[in-house]
């Protein structure tokens, strides 16, 4: 799977930080909750009365994952917090500001997961008038930029009971919006094991509607891995970095076509991984597991996807051929139709062809 030829890695050599960022992206792995631009964010603490510092450097340090901190997955997760909204407004207008940014990250196509809950929570907003006015938000921003978007709903493990999912599952469904594709399950893999879950996945899976991507082995055990694919029917995995230490479920992996969504930035600052320069995701590439490149949460880690692309190329040593391969395989991964999969693979190629053309590569 690794591009060979000299005038490959010649084209490597010169994979800098102003080309990727134009390169064109697709990713599988982001949550909205992260990716909030910081400015406007502080727009939101100010007007809301946030006790938040003033000053917008002392601002940025406070909601972003310290960069003097050792990696720690629950230090990461305190910073995603839930009173930033006083009103359906500032939800949408958050939302709308987040997707625009998503275009000076070069990225083609996105499925970007958001948790109803989430933003919900501090004043009890009508779960499914919240994801209504999100997609909408988004859906602008997206068609205003020419991104291609789908969504996938998070249902967070430690903040929902597995009886309380299924009833909030129940009223999103009824939405009927074709651009939800699918269900995430996150949050703290440590004291909420995959297995706690069962019921409301067997529901998604008798149902049909929607396909399932689970966070596991990220910072847990390859067996969490393994129950999220067999008990949960997970299509995809989220992150899933301690499959390294698995042979056999690498070999599953490839024989069911189950997709790991890997955030070599992440994986690092939660302590998933120990260092970013042998993050599993070049050696399971190599081994012909199904990976992508996703950025998780820049906004909290203070990068952008182009970070990860860069490292992915510093670190594992990938070519131009190989990302394209990569994003190639997160759109067969994608939860879209296969019509639209498929559309989106022709147009991706088309907007390769005219990077290229625009960067002489």
């Amino acid at each position: 799977m690794m591009g060979g030829g000299k005038q490959d890695t010649t084209v490597s050599s010169r994979l800098n930080r102003e080309i990727l960022v134009d390169f064109p992206k697709v990713e599988l792995h982001r949550h909205l909750e992260g990716s909030f631009p910081a400015a406007r964010l502080y727009e939101l603490s100010l007007k809301n009365k946030l006790p938040l510092p003033h000053d917008f450097g002392a601002f940025k340090k406070e909601i972003q994952f310290p960069e003097d901190s050792s990696p720690d997955f629950l230090t990461f997760l305190t910073k995603f917090k839930n009173d930033w909204y006083d009103s359906l407004e500032d939800v949408s207008f958050i939302t709308y500001h987040s997707v625009r940014e998503l275009a000076r990250d070069g990225i083609f196509f996105i499925e970007l997961r958001f948790s109803p809950e989430h933003f919900s929570l501090k004043n009890d907003f009508d779960r499914v008038e919240v994801t209504r006015l999100i997609i909408e938000a988004a859906g602008r921003a997206a068609g205003e930029t020419g991104l291609h978007i789908r969504y996938l709903l998070t249902f967070n493990r430690s903040k929902q009971s597995c009886e309380e999912m299924i009833a909030l599952y129940n009223r999103l469904k009824l939405l009927g919006n074709d651009k939800i594709v699918g269900i995430d399950l996150a949050g703290d893999e440590i004291n909420y094991p995959v297995e706690l879950f069962e019921d409301f996945f067997a529901l998604i899976k008798d149902e049909g509607l929607y396909r399932s991507t689970i966070h596991a082995g990220e910072v847990t055990g390859p067996e969490q891995i393994w129950k999220a694919v067999r008990r949960l029917g997970a299509a995809r995995i989220g992150h899933g970095t301690s499959s390294i230490h698995d042979p056999g479920l690498q070999a599953y992996l490839k024989e069911h076509g189950v997709t790991l969504e890997q955030c070599i930035t992440s994986n690092y600052q939660t302590g998933s991984w120990p260092d970013e320069e042998n993050h599993p995701l070049g050696f399971l590439y190599r081994q012909a597991v199904p990976v992508t490149i996703n950025s998780d949460d820049p906004s909290i880690q203070n990068t952008d996807l182009t970070d990860d692309y860069l490292k992915a190329v510093r670190y594992f040593g990938f070519t131009l051929k190989d990302l394209i391969a990569l994003n190639h395989q997160a759109l067969a991964a994608s939860f879209a139709g296969e019509r639209t999969r498929q559309a989106l693979r022709v147009e991706y190629d088309r907007q390769v062809e005219k990077f290229r053309q625009r960067r002489k590569i």
